[in-house]
């Protein structure tokens, strides 16, 4: 299926593409010395990363605007673009990415997505690119690895563990934090999801016209419940994306209505702290 595409591609940043493409025991410490605390480099705003596995190309594209609010809400924190929401905690080993309850019950094949793309399917939508979060991965350390391959035969997405959380604040102000897969029924046991996700890293789709190189997870595929060849993260369990075989369900009995505002947590699955 053809993927959403930028139109007007413009000059990226030296430093953060060297952050991407350079050597991995470089990666982390490139990005997190030119990224200043609470504001974005100037060219990481659009930043499109091509990943292959562990290696990639960028190209930068423009992003949607959205309201700056008028109180940063995470100050501690260094936010990596200023019409994106997404906060990187360097000590904390964490990614913060904001959004809001997309979906409450049905079938689905994401648990999360960029917003204006698979939110009819998704039970969180956020207000990033998929490239962005890749990039925050990136700055925590963690190497992509290898999406799904389906043929000469099935092999499961290869990469780092990711654990994913979702943060709220629940309708008596109290702030609530669980793992994503306590708001994902399991359509055979109908209990909560117990696979996790990895950092496969999506894949990249070339325009023949005009040899433009675009990141296919900013499509939808951001976390996803059935595999996909260009999820940015995925299950390591064969599961279909056919209608008639989902294996996961929205457990509507303990998600928040939709347009309740959330914060996803990325951080490696060994990392315990909260």
């Amino acid at each position: 299926m053809m993927r959403n595409a930028a139109e007007r591609p413009q000059p990226f940043s030296k430093a953060i593409r060297a952050a991407v493409v350079g050597p991995p025991q470089q990666r982390s410490a490139i990005l997190l010395k030119h990224v200043p605390r609470r504001c974005v480099l100037a060219g990481l705003c659009g930043l499109v990363v091509l990943a292959a596995g562990s290696a990639g190309r960028l190209h930068a594209e423009e992003t949607p605007e959205i309201e700056t609010p008028a109180v940063e809400p995470h100050p501690e924190l260094t936010r990596l673009s200023p019409t994106e929401k997404v906060w990187l905690d360097r000590e904390g080993q964490q990614l913060v990415v904001g959004g809001e309850i997309a979906l409450q019950r049905g079938q689905i094949e994401f648990f999360a997505c960029p917003r204006r793309t698979k939110e009819h399917e998704s039970v969180v939508v956020v207000d990033a690119t998929a490239r962005l979060v890749h990039t925050g991965l990136l700055a925590m350390g963690l190497e992509a690895g290898e999406p799904v391959q389906f043929a000469p035969e099935y092999r499961a997405a290869r990469g780092p563990e990711v654990r994913v959380e979702v943060r709220w604040t629940d309708d008596e102000g109290v702030v609530q934090r669980v793992d994503a897969q306590e708001w994902i029924r399991d359509t055979r046991t109908r209990e909560a999801m117990e696979a996790g996700w990895v950092f496969a890293g999506s894949s990249f789709w070339t325009d023949e016209t005009t040899g433009q190189q675009y990141y296919q997870a900013d499509g939808g595929d951001l976390v996803c419940v059935s595999n996909f060849p260009t999820a940015m993260l995925d299950l390591t369990i064969p599961s279909s994306q056919s209608n008639e075989a989902l294996l996961f369900e929205a457990f509507d009995s303990r998600i928040p209505v939709r347009g309740t505002p959330v914060e996803l947590i990325f951080s490696p699955a060994g990392d315990t702290k909260r």
